[in-house]
């Protein structure tokens, strides 16, 4: 059998419990080196699909590959163990007798003590935790125990380290400070990283891909430059994002809205609907005339409710604007029509 290009390969991968289906026919794949960010609201089927590739859990149909191997079909799942695979829950799971240092060291006994400690130092540098070796995880921050249970993942050197809503449990500047710590960490040693999380920001921010993920199926895979300009579909648009979505009218490759004409190539004339997100209105004297119902302050920027006639849009603008009549134009990157169904 040939070897796979990717270190992992999920293949149409089901999980059932019962009449509820948490994946439904999944693929997915993750490149060597590669940072793919699992994005999706709780309940999708996030988790579960890291359990699978972690062989926590078998797979009812489909399969799971690493470099070749088969990890997981229906009637087969290689143990936990054997995967070569690493992973961090939520809660980091240390071993709270033991310090920082041993606890990395812990899964690489096999290796004679002066590469242990080497490899484990190593680690420790990489996520700026070596001041703390001998710190027990009690005397650790949420953010220290994070980085000592991700150096510990992949101390084996797994083909592939998982990480379930890394950074959760964090908050503000923290969050941010931990964030950017880990990701140097873990570029540094070019490690292949699959990363649930249900923060749209935090997923731009860290991944070579996006996957984005909903009711147990995999909507659309990409760069996240791709997957927030040219979503597959509304749902998928929306998990990356505020966005507007208003009906259309298709007629010869464009659509009409209440906010002006967008471009529909290959789209059939009828009914349609336009999402558009909230940053794409732009004030233009040449533009479809609207109102402003209201503006509300939020920091880098203001949030302002736009309206014609019945329809209701959200505008997100630097700059404050007085209630009243304006005249908007849309930036088409920002907004895609799509059939109604």
């Amino acid at each position: 059998m040939p070897l796979s290009s990717s270190v992992l390969d999920f293949r149409s991968v089901t999980k059932r419990y019962r009449a509820r289906v948490a994946v439904d026919a999944a693929s997915l794949s993750l490149a060597r080196g590669e940072i793919v960010c699992l994005l999706g609201p709780s309940g999708c089927g996030k988790t579960t699909l890291l359990r699978l590739a972690a062989g926590l859990e078998p797979v009812d149909a489909g399969e799971i590959e690493s470099e070749g191997r088969i990890l997981s079909r229906q009637g087969f799942t290689a143990p936990p163990e054997g995967r070569g695979t690493g992973i961090v829950f939520q809660d980091f799971a240390l071993f709270p007798h033991l310090s920082a240092f041993e606890n990395v060291a812990f899964g690489i006994k096999h290796m004679d003590a002066a590469a242990r400690r080497t490899r484990v130092m190593s680690l420790l540098e990489m996520f700026r935790m070596q001041a703390r070796a001998d710190a027990y995880p009690h005397m650790l921050s949420g953010g220290e125990q994070q980085r000592i249970a991700i150096a510990r993942a992949l101390a084996p050197q797994p083909s592939a380290i998982m990480l379930d809503e890394p950074f959760s449990g964090l908050d503000g500047h923290l969050k941010n400070e931990v964030r950017e710590t880990v990701l140097a960490g873990l570029r540094q040693a070019s490690a292949s990283v699959l990363v649930v999380t249900h923060d749209p920001a935090e997923a731009m921010l860290m991944a070579d891909r996006l996957a984005l993920m909903s009711e147990g199926r995999i909507l659309q895979t990409g760069t996240a430059e791709f997957c927030y300009f040219d979503p597959v579909s509304i749902a998928a648009a929306r998990l990356l994002g505020e966005a507007n979505v208003i009906p259309a009218q298709v007629m010869d490759g464009w659509a009409r809205t209440a906010f002006g004409v967008l471009s529909a190539p290959g789209l059939d004339d009828g009914e349609g609907l336009a999402m558009i997100r909230p940053e794409a209105f732009r004030l233009d004297p040449n533009g479809s005339p609207a109102e402003v119902a209201s503006v509300r302050f939020a920091g880098a920027s203001h949030e302002i409710d736009l309206v014609v006639g019945n329809v209701r849009t959200r505008m997100r603008s630097p700059s404050s604007l007085s209630r009243g009549a304006v005249r908007v134009s849309i930036e088409p990157t920002r907004a895609k029509v799509f059939p109604r169904v």
